[in-house]
């Protein structure tokens, strides 16, 4: 086959699979320009530490994929920028008071373990980054849950943070949780940075409103009739505001690999999410429950694609068909 007639072939590839003039590197581009404000503000609101883990952490998952590659003898997939999305997003979900090697070895275990072993982008069960916290939550539990460099945290929540302060029922100021002013992971804690940033997604084409609209509204339903405050608007909005739910709704559960394809599909994941972080947050014992409940609704993504993806026109009449002659 010549070189002409070989450009000439379909070139099947993997997930995700754009269908417009976007390619991978420009998604990913406009992803980490919508996590600007979020990043910004975090690096306000924690210090130069903060900026410190998220520069660790981006260079160790890109530098962990670079090598990666050259072992494997693999094409360099770093300019996709996917990589680099993987490391911000797993900062943003860091405390700043954090080991910068806790940064590195997340950075590491996502590119590595979540998405390389599995074949790389396309090819991942799971989000890179949440698989990496989870990962971080389970093996380093007293250093991911630790938010004591704060200042004044002993003073602003009683030593807690919003969400558990909410669970032991206690109450806190709903304006600080909406504009980030406390503590918490260094990405997650100012819902206005946030939702400037999934706007940009939204308008850019890069997601639609189905999956985390559709995620939001299951959650606040739940916490109405599970959260044991009825319709209380002022909690309703702080478990809304507080912890990782609008990170995870506009930048996690939107993910092309791990996400379904189908809009009905798209819906019962939303509706999957919602449910799943309000369990975990009201009848598990943490105060949180997005990274879970993410994870844990991409292991059905498989299962909810092959219920929802329309049939081919004719295959129903053909097995009646076939059906028909069997008997």
């Amino acid at each position: 086959m010549s070189e002409t007639e070989e450009k000439k072939m379909p070139n099947v590839t993997s997930s995700p699979h754009v269908r417009a003039k976007d390619d991978t590197q420009r998604i990913m581009a406009y992803v980490i320009i919508a996590l600007m404000p979020a990043t910004v503000f975090g690096v306000f609101n924690f210090g130069i530490r903060a900026l410190l883990i998220i520069v660790s952490t981006i260079a160790a998952s890109v530098l962990s994929e670079y090598i990666y590659c050259r072992i494997v003898h693999k094409k360099n997939t770093t300019r996709d920028l996917s990589a680099v999305v993987t490391g911000l997003l797993l900062a943003l979900n860091l405390p700043s008071s954090a080991p910068i090697w806790l940064g590195i070895l997340g950075g590491a275990f996502a590119i590595i373990i979540v998405k390389e072993l599995f074949g790389g982008l396309g090819q991942n069960f799971m989000n890179p980054a949440l698989g990496a916290r989870c990962f971080l939550l389970i093996s380093f539990a007293g250093l991911m849950t630790d938010f004591s460099d704060y200042p004044g945290f002993q003073d602003t929540f009683g030593g807690a943070t919003p969400l558990a302060t909410l669970k032991a029922g206690k109450s806190v100021d709903t304006m600080r949780l909406i504009l980030g002013n406390i503590p918490g992971t260094i990405g997650e804690t100012s819902m206005i940075a946030i939702v400037i940033g999934a706007i940009f997604l939204i308008l850019m084409g890069v997601i639609t409103l189905r999956i985390p609209g559709t995620y939001i509204l299951t959650f606040a339903v739940f916490t109405i009739i599970f959260g044991g405050h009825g319709f209380d608007m002022n909690f309703l909005v702080n478990e809304l505001a507080g912890g990782g739910l609008m990170l995870g709704a506009f930048f996690m559960a939107t993910d092309y690999v791990t996400s379904p394809i189908t809009p009905s599909g798209q819906i019962i994941y939303g509706i999957l999410l919602g449910v799943m972080t309000g369990i975990f947050r009201f009848f598990g014992s943490s105060a949180e429950g997005v990274s879970y409940a993410i994870i844990f609704s991409n292991l059905f993504v498989p299962l909810i694609e092959k219920a929802t993806i329309p049939r081919a026109f004719g295959i129903r009449r053909e097995k009646k068909e076939k059906k028909a002659k069997e008997a």
